[in-house]
């Protein structure tokens, strides 16, 4: 059972998987602009319109980072730099749909890549949801703004809604029916986008997001005719306990880049492209967030930010709803960007993940004519359409932070290892001062790893608990590389002794 830990993917066969002639590689045609639009798109999206306010104002969960969220963000950049360095050098040389997952495979083990895998699904499904539910309440602003009033009970979940809402919601079977119904049909309107193919979900998200930068420029550039320094005073109210928690909290706003190399196995020029759109990303997407959390935080008190919609809220508090209303609409279509990247990126993983026969072998599948994969985009869709039907907004935020803070942990102690056993393996981008970045991203990430509540490590711990189980009853016995084929070399499998 044990060898699990020790099969080491053979570099050789991940590039082989995703050569063009595969017929179950995915095809390439993403150039560097569009990576850096696809990273742009999930980092300027629900962080910037929905988490600095919750982060800035603080919950019952975690104390208000206030102004000082500025600080965190600068925390978080840190923390993010080091790991995009270690993700950059992975992303050069290993030019495959899986992310993390396939990273882990080729330098920790088997095991390793599952649990990276599994905290990758973790991630992304949840970071949909999230972006789901955010998306919604901003459409739901809209609407109002039209005099189209959707009944409460269609816009909120189960869980979050209040004994009114219940209360005033219809009844099925004696239960009410309380369900955030755009959450769900914004997830299955681009799930019908991401099927048809890559080159039709990258031109969109191009647009998305040249609109997005520009609404998000001008409501900067006003709201800082509009800033009271009195707002900034105090400028930590809960002094380096909020400013982690705050720090801890924006961490979701940061997983584009990571997203960026799902689609590796669908750009013309990973090597070259891949670390460069990264490192692009992480720059533009930190000006953008302390840029708008200063001015937000000056322009209204940030205890009155805590909404789903911030910044439409500081500029609705200044009387100007012109304003919020196209705040709102921007806020939709960035939103909007956000999912279809999110979306884009989770079947791969899974897709990666069933190719090596740790998952059924359907989920490998690829659309004989668009190229995708299709049957991973039909089931990770259902399920979050589902989670953002029913959940709450508060909580898949801070479960989507720990699993990318975990995965990131790997990475980091991942390119560790490969410069130990494959030291003169050609890295077209290499990470600097190995060991010493590497081991500042692990610090850095259990540094925001510790400002998450303790409900947040218990819920983290059953989900690892389920996914070892799954691992064990199905993956290990499962895997290709468990009885390797010896004919044609289709299949070579590295152990540590």
């Amino acid at each position: 059972m044990f060898t699990g830990f020790r099969r080491l993917k053979d570099l050789e066969i991940i590039k082989r998987e995703a050569a063009a002639d595969n017929p179950q590689a995915l095809r390439r045609s993403l150039k560097l602009r569009d990576l850096l639009a696809i990273g742009l798109s999930a980092v300027l999206g629900s962080g910037i319109f929905v988490t600095v306010g919750l982060a800035a104002a603080g919950s019952r969960d975690y104390p208000a980072a206030g102004p000082a969220l500025v600080v965190s963000f600068g925390i978080v950049s840190l923390a993010c730099l080091l790991c995009v360095l270690c993700y950059a050098e992975f992303a050069s040389f290993v030019p495959s749909a899986g992310s993390a997952y396939t990273y882990a495979y080729a330098s920790l083990g088997e095991f390793w890549a599952w649990v990276i895998g599994w905290d990758l699904v973790l991630e992304y499904t949840v970071a949909n949801i999230a972006v789901a539910i955010s998306w919604s309440g901003y459409f739901a602003s809209i609407c109002s703004g039209l005099g189209w009033d959707l009944p409460p009970w269609l816009l909120h979940s189960y869980f979050g809604a209040d004994p009114q809402t219940i209360a005033s919601a219809p009844l099925f079977g004696g239960v009410p029916i309380v369900f955030n119904l755009p959450a769900v049909a914004i997830v299955l309107l681009l799930a019908l986008v991401i099927m048809w193919g890559i080159r039709q979900s990258a031109t969109l998200n191009d647009c998305l997001v040249i609109i997005k930068v520009l609404i998000l420029l001008g409501a900067i550039t006003l709201g800082a005719l509009y800033i009271d320094p009195q707002n900034w005073v105090p400028f930590a109210p809960n002094g380096w306990v909020g400013i982690q928690a705050g720090a801890a909290i924006v961490f979701f706003s940061y997983i584009g880049f990571d997203a960026i190399t799902t689609v590796a196995e669908e750009t013309e020029n990973p090597q070259r492209d891949l670390p460069w759109s990264m490192i692009l990303t992480l720059g533009v997407g930190t000006a953008f967030y302390v840029a708008t959390a200063a001015v937000l935080t000056g322009m209204v008190p940030y205890s009155q930010l805590g909404t789903p919609d911030p910044l439409a809220t500081a500029f609705q508090l200044l009387n100007r709803p012109g304003v919020a209303a196209i705040i709102a609409v921007g806020a939709v279509l960035a939103i909007t960007a956000v999912l279809l990247i999110l979306q884009l990126a989770q079947p791969r993983i899974f897709f990666v993940m069933a190719r090596d026969g740790l998952l059924p072998a359907s989920w490998a599948r690829v659309h004989p004519r668009y190229r995708t994969p299709y049957w991973t985009i039909i089931g990770t869709s259902l399920l979050v359409a589902l989670g953002a039907g029913f959940l709450d907004l508060s909580i898949v935020i801070e479960m989507c932070n720990i699993g990318t803070l975990s995965a990131f942990i790997l990475v980091c102690i991942g390119v560790i290892v490969m410069r130990h056993r494959y030291p003169h393996l050609e890295r077209p981008f290499r990470t600097p001062w190995v060991p010493w970045v590497p081991l500042g991203g692990i610090l850095c990430c259990l540094y925001l790893i510790a400002g998450m509540p303790a409900l947040t490590w218990v819920r983290f711990a059953v989900w690892l608990v389920i996914g070892a189980t799954i691992y064990f009853l199905y993956g290990y016995r499962h895997s290709h590389y468990q009885k390797p084929k010896l004919e044609g070399g289709e299949v070579n499998v590295s152990s540590e002794s």
